[in-house]
């Protein structure tokens, strides 16, 4: 009896011995295949809006960049902005409507030129007001030989207005604006309301248009345009918070865009 008793002792641990001998091997096995993996970090792109917001794409490359800039920014502290950036011009929004008049647009022009950039100025378009109204509005504040650059007109909104209406208040705006300072103006707006609204109605008028993208804009009438508004995210040293940035096209110069007196 008591040989049956260790025979069977006997199997029972040679059983456990051979079931644990296969589990060790294969965790040695996945341990050295751990081992042997290779973990390589797939390359990251950082874009204009992932970067350093203080080095951003003005600071590495040939575009000539600006911002522009209203009362949304608070006091912008301009010595900074002229002398501590690449920044080369600046637009300045100056009015909006029949009677709106940015409260800082007069020192914002006076500080901005005297740190030597080059100032436009804007005016925020809405179709339902009269345009007459409108560019006398403009007028007080824009004054011809305060400025650098050519007239802005910001052209965001329809007013929920038909698009033959809407466009045909936005002409006789800008032919006003070009009869007053005697040149067209540089019309800015947004890629999609551009290609909504205005696609073949701008012959002839330079255009700034506003993608906030890592791609160019691409209208949908193959139109050129002077300059890309390319974030509302900016960041600059001497604006608090967040401003927009733009730079000058492929072969296009700020040249174009000097106000000719």
């Amino acid at each position: 009896m008591k040989k049956v008793l260790l025979f069977l002792l006997f199997c029972f641990a040679v059983g456990i011995i051979c079931d644990a001998a296969p589990r060790r091997r294969k965790a040695r096995r996945t341990r050295r295949a751990v081992k042997t993996v290779k973990h390589v970090a797939k390359p990251v792109k950082l874009s204009i809006h992932d970067a350093d917001p203080f080095h951003t794409c003005e600071d590495t490359c040939a575009h000539v960049h600006g911002i522009d800039v209203s009362h949304y920014q608070n006091e912008v502290f301009w010595n900074a902005v002229g002398d501590d950036t690449n920044m080369a011009y600046v637009y300045l929004k100056c009015t909006e409507g029949s009677d709106n008049q940015d409260p800082l647009y007069l020192r914002n022009i006076e500080l901005a030129h005297s740190h030597d950039l080059k100032v436009g100025s804007y005016h925020f378009f809405r179709p339902k007001v009269a345009t007459q109204q409108q560019l006398r509005n403009f007028q007080i504040q824009c004054l011809p030989a305060e400025q650098d650059l050519i007239p802005m007109l910001d052209v965001e909104t329809d007013a929920g207005m038909p698009t033959e209406q809407f466009c045909d208040s936005l002409t006789k705006m800008l032919t006003l604006i070009e009869e007053a300072y005697h040149q067209k103006p540089l019309v800015y707006t947004y890629r999609n309301f551009y290609n909504k609204h205005l696609q073949g109605r701008l012959e002839g008028y330079p255009l700034m248009i506003a993608m906030y993208s890592d791609e160019q804009p691409q209208l949908a009438d193959g139109r050129d345009y002077i300059i890309w508004q390319y974030t509302c995210r900016g960041r600059l040293a001497g604006v608090k918070g967040e401003v927009d940035k733009s730079r000058i096209m492929g072969e296009h110069s700020l040249r174009e865009l000097y106000y000719v007196r």
